[in-house]
């Protein structure tokens, strides 16, 4: 019998899920084909819009803003029976309300593929 490699030890039992999203630079796969091009919007959660915490507030808001919209994006996909899709360019807006609130809005222009 041969000695299990300490490489070995770590082999997931179940393959990887299939990825849906492709941001950027990342390439959808060759075979996959352009559908349409949709645009996902979404907002993070409000926080107090001070100076303090500023960068801590903005990561925060951001990576909320980013999981909404991937959730919104993984959405699509299904509905619109798609395979995947390319996140090709993001804005982001940063909003202010009177009650001295602020969030960020996020928009994702991307590419559907089937």
């Amino acid at each position: 019998m041969s000695p299990v490699l300490e490489s070995e030890k770590n082999i997931p039992t179940k393959p990887p899920a299939a990825q849906t999203i492709f941001w950027y630079r990342d390439l959808p796969p060759l075979d996959a084909e352009p559908a349409e091009a949709h645009r996902v919007e979404a907002s993070s959660k409000r926080v107090a819009a001070s100076l303090a915490y500023r960068d801590e507030l903005w990561t925060a808001c951001y990576a909320d803003a980013i999981a909404k919209a991937t959730r919104g994006l993984e959405g699509e996909i299904a509905r619109l029976s798609g395979r995947c899709a390319h996140v090709r360019s993001e804005s982001v807006e940063v909003c202010h309300a009177r009650t001295g609130e602020a969030w960020l809005h996020i928009t994702l222009s991307c590419m559907l593929y089937r």
